[in-house]
């Protein structure tokens, strides 16, 4: 990228006490990613509720040649499942739910389901499910869900509403999918934590989109994020990328695919923020639930729980992305368990999620530190992009 597309670096040497931060290693990173094939990148660090760095490099148009700007709207896709958990563990802290419930009590179209079996002879079969799919199934991702996001059942809702698809009645249509295996017999990402939007839904009365901006958004005051973007606030939406292996560059891909309806409030992937407003979240998070403000979300307690190991000797073995080596999966986040399998600079206990245009979460308690790394590409390299920003960050974060 040409030095105009990016931008400079505003910490590269910090001094905190007796310790110096050199983040300089981390930007030469970011531009190494916007020279390679990703558009645009950014950075933002907050340790000890201070921002101790930020970069940003590239181009958000890369046809019209505009830089990013600190205002960018992006699509968060998985990012969006950390809220949805946070605001289904708030029901939860309320006594309105408990884990260990049937999800039934609350959304009764999940009561018998059927399960996909394939017999000795090869034959497909569908028999009825030995086992309730539990609250706690569609927090850890083994509720034998699929995220087959076009199944029959869906698109007849999308044909029937006319395009609304409101969120209630896709879950319920989910329901009408066979089970891809028991529920918690294995770990298989799906669209458990859409279902959980739901359950927050029909627990509490209020839309999904505002139960969120009631309880979580609105009093952090995170004005940039939600389930829509106004007609005001539409020019700072980022334009999305996709990385063409046949072509070996970024083309333009409009609209998220798992936006399936203009009703339809996607707990799993239908989230809309900044680089700041979502930062203000996860630092919540970081700090035990309670922001710098005092505004509490979670308490210390239920972070814990959250990002606690709750994978089983089940379920244990397929949850085996390269990415996440060394790391458990707790309630909708992935959880830092083992140094030794990691390769991870990060203390165990650091906890978070990405999303499937690349951004990344890091949230820190032990060290007091925050990281929201953003950009908008589908096919997005995470592989190879997370973990390496990961360790550079520590390594930046503990310079001597």
């Amino acid at each position: 990228m040409p030095s105009d597309g990016g931008y400079r670096l505003r910490v590269i040497l910090r001094q905190e006490g007796s310790k110096a931060m050199d983040f300089k290693p981390l930007s030469i990173f970011i531009d190494r990613l916007t020279d390679w094939r990703i558009p645009w990148a950014e950075v933002l660090v907050l340790h000890r509720n201070q921002e101790v760095f930020r970069y940003r490099s590239g181009y958000a148009d890369l046809e019209e040649r505009i830089p990013i700007h600190d205002k960018q709207i992006i699509r968060l896709y998985s990012l969006t499942k950390i809220l949805t958990c946070t605001a289904a563990l708030q029901l939860v802290e309320k006594g309105a739910l408990l884990l260990n419930d049937p999800l039934s009590d609350y959304l009764p179209e999940y009561g018998e389901m059927a399960v996909k079996v394939t017999l000795p002879s090869s034959e497909m079969v569908l028999e009825k499910a030995r086992r309730a799919i539990r609250v706690r199934d569609l927090f850890t991702m083994s509720a034998g869900l699929s995220y087959d996001i076009r199944s029959p059942s869906i698109l007849e809702v999308v044909r029937r509403t006319s395009g609304r698809a409101p969120t209630r009645e896709v879950v319920a249509a989910i329901a009408e999918e066979p089970l891809l295996f028991e529920p918690g017999a294995r770990w298989s990402y799906s669209l458990s934590n859409d279902v959980l939007a739901a359950l927050v839904e029909v627990v509490d009365g209020r839309r999904f989109g505002a139960y969120v901006r009631d309880e979580i958004t609105g009093p952090l005051g995170m004005r940039d994020t939600g389930f829509d973007v106004s007609e005001e606030k539409q020019s700072r939406l980022a334009p999305q990328y996709e990385y063409s292996e046949s072509l070996d560059k970024p083309i333009p891909k409009e609209g998220n695919d798992y936006r399936i309806g203009t009703e339809y409030e996607s707990g799993g992937a239908g989230l809309f923020s900044t680089v700041d407003d979502y930062a203000v979240f996860l630092n919540a998070l970081t700090h035990q639930g309670t922001s710098p403000e005092g505004v509490r979300i979670l308490a210390a307690e239920t972070v814990d729980l959250m990002r606690t190991d709750h994978l089983t000797e089940a379920t244990r073995s397929h949850f085996s992305w390269s990415q996440l080596a060394g790391y458990g999966y707790g309630l909708g986040v992935r959880t830092h368990c083992s140094k030794q399998t990691s390769g991870s600079l990060s203390p165990l206990g650091e906890f978070g999620w990405s999303g499937a245009a690349g951004a990344l979460a890091i949230m820190d308690p032990s060290s007091q530190l925050t990281v929201m790394y953003a950009q908008h590409m589908l096919n997005n390299q995470e592989p190879y992009v997370h973990p390496r920003l990961r360790n550079l960050v520590y390594a930046c974060l503990n310079y001597r």
